[in-house]
């Protein structure tokens, strides 16, 4: 532990130090024709500015033999506060990905989108465009408050519409404040005589790491609150938010063989009005500013600066610089984190179709014209799309003398409403990883459906077709689909090996256990084949698969992060 993160600093934060608030020379590197890279410092800060460079792992071998650099890339990720978007701004980017990127969209576990394959020399007009669509990309990544998660249907309730309003109220107000994406992206001119000496936020160094952010209404935990730095449960009573329970301290990665490293789950402090939700956020982020440690960046998370120094500690902390004390935590109830599938009728009385996006990923295949379905259908949609924590997507604010346009069209081009698949299918969620990845150690994306179909011939077998189980993967053990409190979690130890966890709660509550390491997937199938046989077997009613996996013995129940290892 570092008790003065001050007096350390890791290369990073060095990096942002001298970075001029993060301009640095990117846009020297735009301009150099000679590679397809950018200067490796400048890697860092272009994730501030919503990119990370990367290259196509499957070609590396081949390049080096030619004596080639990397097929060199760009991600752009978005930010979109709670998942909203227009039909325009559908097709902005739908055109944007089938011109500048690989073709693809895809929906990510922060309700937003992201785009492979940009070269470097369409990576300005690219982030340009997408500005051009009222959308932008600026702290999409970085060490920053990121894109804010909240229900991603804000006509469910009035609640639902306020929670959704909160949302892009957080994502404003802690948005760093330097014009240096402006001005490399969008050729802002600097004001003459006006130099920039100060972010009022973040200060000169940002973050020590990224910062997440999500609200959630219950009983659904669709955002997975407990795997957030803060986060944010409406409480309602008569129909009416009445405020929020705030939870903090939550986050997913951790590293291989390091016990230091783990996922945490988020602590609930207290409860706080709606009037005071900015208050609170604003404070949050600047104690974890002025606390958390600069010097690892493995330990620089903010679940790290409470697990170190106590979640009462932080509290204090929090409270003294809010001049007011948190209220008691008010009851409330969780039953799942999952996505309710097909047509549902709002508060708003429009209809509003959720539909299955397997691992996020949108494109035209042969027998799947995915892509160019939903493309048809922004053409004549007169509401929004939300994207979800799951990777799905809802048609919203479907007018009833559209419906049956809307349906027609989800049946010619085969979208999926969910009724073709298996509860397991429908509960998984994948990171990308290969190829794109530079952190990926195995497969993911491509790999997960292949083995879901393999297990579902055992659920099927087992009479579980129709049974929700949450299952995730990912391909690192940094945790971006959040595998560690799924019931079932997939994390890649090195090409076709997995680490497996079991245990995790139904509704994100509990974190899994592991249960087998580094295994490939015959053993996969394997070990769990008897133990979902078992649970058609021997289940209590209502339970699920994590709570009798832990019953049952094969895992040992861990809420504290603490305990993930021993």
């Amino acid at each position: 532990m570092n008790d003065d993160p001050k007096t350390q600093r890791s290369g990073v934060e060095i990096i942002k130090d001298n970075s001029d608030y993060l301009r640095g020379t990117i846009e020297q590197g735009l301009a150099d024709p000679i590679t397809g890279a950018i200067a490796e410092d400048d890697t860092a800060l272009l994730k501030f500015h919503g990119s990370y460079q990367q290259d196509d792992r499957d070609l590396r071998q081949e390049r080096r033999k030619q004596k080639l650099e990397p097929a060199y890339s760009f991600m752009i990720r978005v930010r979109m506060p709670a998942g909203v978007c227009t039909p325009e701004q559908w097709l902005d980017l739908d055109r944007v990905a089938n011109t500048h990127a690989n073709g693809s969209l895809r929906l990510t576990t922060r309700q937003t989108f992201q785009l492979h394959g940009i070269l470097k020399r369409n990576l300005k007009r690219t982030i340009r465009e997408i500005n051009e669509t009222l959308l932008d990309t600026i702290a999409a990544c970085g060490d920053v408050n990121r894109n804010v998660m909240c229900n991603p249907n804000p006509h469910q309730s009035e609640v639902h519409a306020n929670v959704y309003e909160y949302a892009k109220q957080i994502s404003e107000h802690l948005l760093p404040k330097t014009r240096a994406y402006h001005q490399i992206w969008l050729d802002e001119k600097p004001v003459a005589g006006t130099p920039e000496t100060d972010e009022p936020l973040y200060g000169k160094v940002y973050l020590p790491r990224k910062f997440k952010v999500v609200i959630a209404v219950p009983p659904s935990n669709d955002v997975d609150i407990y795997a957030h730095d803060l986060g944010f449960i409406a409480i309602v009573e008569n129909e009416k938010l009445t405020g929020f329970n705030v939870t903090v301290g939550g986050g997913m990665g951790m590293t291989h063989s390091e016990p230091e490293t783990f996922p945490r789950l988020a602590d609930v402090i207290g409860f706080c009005k709606p009037e005071q939700v900015l208050e609170v956020a604003e404070h949050v982020v600047k104690t974890q500013r002025d606390f958390g440690d600069r010097g690892n960046r493995k330990h620089a998370r903010l679940k790290y600066t409470i697990d170190d120094r106590g979640v009462e500690w932080f509290k204090g902390e929090l409270e003294s610089r809010l001049g007011w004390a948190l209220e008691p935590a008010k009851p409330y109830q969780f039953t799942d984190n999952g996505d309710r599938y097909g047509w549902v009728k709002g508060a708003d009385g429009k209809r509003h179709v959720t539909l299955f996006i397997e691992n996020g990923r949108i494109r035209d295949t042969d027998d799947y014209p995915m892509m160019t379905g939903l493309r048809e259908i922004a053409k004549i949609h007169k509401g929004d799309f939300r994207v979800t924590a799951n990777q799905n997507l809802i048609i919203a604010s479907v007018a009833e003398n559209q419906k049956a346009k809307i349906e027609r069209l989800i049946k010619q081009y085969k979208l999926d409403d969910g009724t073709a698949h298996s509860a397991l299918r429908l509960n998984s969620m994948a990171c990308v990883a290969f190829p794109t990845c530079g952190l990926a150690m195995a497969e993911s994306e491509r790999y997960l459906p292949g083995l879901i179909t393999k297990l579902e011939e055992v659920m099927l077998d087992a009479g579980l077709r129709d049974d929700a189980i949450t299952l995730r993967m990912t391909g690192c053990p940094n945790g971006c689909a959040r595998p560690y409190i799924a019931e079932i979690g997939f994390v890649g130890k090195s090409v076709g090996h997995y680490n497996v966890y079991l245990g995790g709660g139904f509704h994100g509550q509990r974190l899994g256990k592991l249960y087998r390491e580094g295994i490939t997937e015959e053993k996969i199938l394997a070990e769990l084949t008897p133990v979902i046989k078992r649970y058609a077997k021997e289940r209590d009613d209502g339970e699920h698969f994590g709570d009798f996996v832990i019953r049952k013995e094969y895992v040992r129940e861990v809420r504290a992060g603490r305990d993930f290892h021993s």
